[in-house]
């Protein structure tokens, strides 16, 4: 019985409602991958991963999401150190609830994360959503020739 409790207990979402029927999480236990995996692997940049490969990303990443009666509706991922750098990825909202402020109300909350307060530098690839990150002062990069990449035979498919 002791051992049911506790297994209860830990499955428990710990949310956060942030608006009249919307809850957030950043906690990976909370996070709908099955959800998740269907909308990146029907995106542009997503398409060519597993599902396990998926699930070890998100795992190995702050996950955070916004949830309406119980069910995911946006996602999004940072990789960082939390001091000198952070990479935004994998930032969606699914389609039901696209155009009613979602997606800031989880930049809001991703870049108000009380670890990220200090991060010297935030990156971030888009294809289509500039307009949104401007909002959050995200800019072209100035100097593009200090940076460099290393992409794999699949991610020169996706990036190139």
């Amino acid at each position: 019985m002791l051992n049911l409790l506790q297994h209860l207990f830990n499955r428990k979402r710990i949310m956060i409602e942030v608006k009249k029927d919307i809850f957030y999480s950043s906690e990976f236990k909370d996070m709908d991958l099955d959800l998740i995996y269907t909308f990146i692997k029907n995106s542009y940049w997503g398409e060519s991963r597993t599902f396990e490969e998926q699930k070890k990303a998100s795992k190995n990443t702050i996950n955070f999401g916004l949830f309406h009666k119980g069910n995911q509706i946006a996602y999004a991922r940072v990789m960082t150190d939390k001091v000198f750098f952070a990479y935004l990825l994998d930032v969606f909202v699914i389609e039901d609830y696209q155009g009613k402020g979602y997606s800031k109300l989880l930049m809001e909350k991703i870049l108000n994360f009380p670890e990220f307060q200090n991060i010297d530098k935030w990156m971030l690839a888009t294809k289509d959503a500039h307009e949104l990150y401007k909002k959050f002062d995200f800019v072209a990069i100035k100097s593009p020739d200090k940076l460099m990449e290393k992409l794999s035979p699949r991610a020169k498919i996706i990036y190139e």
